[in-house]
């Protein structure tokens, strides 16, 4: 732990429910409450609650927001609809993803356009001055907001009925990547039905002073549901297990989408250009890629991780990127980049090294678990 870390507004919460603290992206974070498989197969069959207060809150709105976007990011925010969100990242003009987030519209009673974007807690300095270093003239406002609002996630199959019994009934709950203002036990509360663990869920966003009672009204309400608060080192293995890409880790600045294996994240109709158009658009169509990210399983008992070597024929063909166990398959699961002159497709066998000797393993489609 550091000293110059900060704390969210529910450490305390996390000090009594005996959380192994750790240091996150700056910030004095819960690595676990119990064990690690305990609280993954939690969320998995039942409902878990997170404390992703770190992360970063950005607010855009004005008449040229939507136009401001359109120049930053490779999806086509004109098809994004009041009340909807979408995954995308903030790229640079080599086409590195600097940030992957959500982008959500909000609903704005001034007929403009309003943005909420959520980003990574290591990239808030970086996203905001690459915001506020493109604004030039745009007829907008962005507003850093923070450190002032607190988010808890609440993951797993249960948690529909979970927010039910708090009193917001399904009717009134947003559908899968949709957002809504809500007032809820007297606070007002930005949910969205988002999140990173492959489960179904939602994301609240609160004022920092309301977040200890959400915090502790859905433990309250959640206690008949199985309900159960979650630490950081499982969250890593249901987004792994998902198959869901860490910031840092299994991309970064000089990672393109289509490199990372989300094409699917690209608009490939999009008219605008935004930085880095000309060569995201060039690999799309197979050109000038040099790496791409593969998912793979362990084919032993062995554990794949952060940093391990990738091998094909005996020879050294990429590393691993993120890679740990899974619990739901029983077995040992990664992602990784592989350079693009070796030929490899699913069903290729690969050799991890670990602690000096080969360990079998085979490229696999992602994701590694689905609910369905």
């Amino acid at each position: 732990m550091k000293d110059q870390d900060k704390k969210t507004p529910l450490y305390q919460e996390h000090k009594a429910l005996h959380a192994k603290m750790l240091s996150f992206a700056g910030w004095q974070m819960p690595l676990q409450y119990t064990s690690v498989k305990e609280e993954h197969l939690t969320v998995r069959n039942k409902a878990g609650i997170f404390d992703v207060s770190h992360m970063g809150q950005f607010f855009i709105y004005g008449k040229e927001a939507l136009l401001f976007l359109q120049k930053l990011v490779p999806q086509d925010l004109t098809l994004l609809e009041e009340g909807k969100a979408v995954y995308s990242m903030l790229v640079n003009e080599q086409g590195g993803i600097i940030d992957d987030l959500i982008i959500y519209r909000l609903p704005d009673q001034n007929k403009t356009f309003k943005f909420l974007l959520i980003v990574n807690a290591s990239r808030i300095e970086n996203d905001l001055n690459r915001l506020l270093n493109k604004k030039n003239n745009y007829d907008l406002i962005i507003d850093n907001e923070s450190d002032k609002l607190s988010m808890i996630a609440l993951q797993g199959p249960r948690s529909s009925e979970i927010l039910e019994a708090l009193g917001l009934i399904q009717e009134n709950q947003p559908g899968k990547f949709k957002v809504k203002d809500i007032n809820l036990l007297n606070m007002d509360i930005i949910i969205a039905r988002t999140g990173y663990t492959g489960e179904d869920g939602f994301e609240l966003i609160v004022k920092n002073e309301n977040a200890v009672k959400l915090w502790k009204k859905l433990l309250e309400k959640g206690e008949n549901f199985g309900l159960k608060p979650i630490g950081y080192a499982a969250r890593d293995t249901l987004r792994l297990e998902a198959s869901l890409l860490l910031y840092g880790q299994d991309m970064d600045e000089k990672t393109t989408p289509v490199e990372a294996s989300l094409n699917w994240t690209i608009s490939k109709n999009k008219k605008e250009n935004f930085s880095g158009k000309d060569i995201i658009f060039n690999q799309l169509l197979n050109k000038n890629i040099n790496k791409k990210l593969i998912g793979f399983k362990m084919l032993d008992q062995s554990v794949p991780r952060h940093d391990y070597e990738i091998y094909i024929e005996n020879q050294t063909a990429g590393h691993v990127t993120s890679g740990g166990f899974s619990p739901c398959g029983n077995i040992g699961v990664g992602l990784g980049y592989i350079d693009t002159q070796k030929p490899f497709t699913e069903g290729t066998k690969i050799d991890i090294m670990i602690r000096g000797k080969f360990h079998p393993a085979e490229i696999i489609k992602r994701p590694f678990y689905s609910k369905n």
